[in-house]
């Protein structure tokens, strides 16, 4: 697997995740891109880019623990492969 490859499934992981989370919340509790960026301490530019198709971002164990921890998923799921 190349590096881009894996950036872009964790990008693609992290919206789902997100978006799972949101199901069935009041709008006023739903995690935007830009409060998912202020929880996890980083910019709305880096999980706008992650969640991108089009952009390669990186990003460090540590923001992947955090986002983890904010969308209340295991961190192992932002690594899953789905068919």
């Amino acid at each position: 697997m190349l590096e881009k490859e894996l950036y872009w499934i964790i990008g693609q992981n992290v919206r789902y995740c997100r978006q799972l989370y949101n199901l069935g919340k009041a709008s006023s509790e739903r995690i935007t891109q830009e409060k998912l960026a202020e929880l996890v301490g980083v910019s709305t530019s880096l999980i706008g880019n992650l969640e991108s198709e089009r952009v390669c971002q990186g990003v460090s164990v540590y923001v992947l623990w955090n986002i983890s921890r904010v969308l209340n998923v295991p961190i192992d799921k932002l690594f899953e492969i789905h068919d």
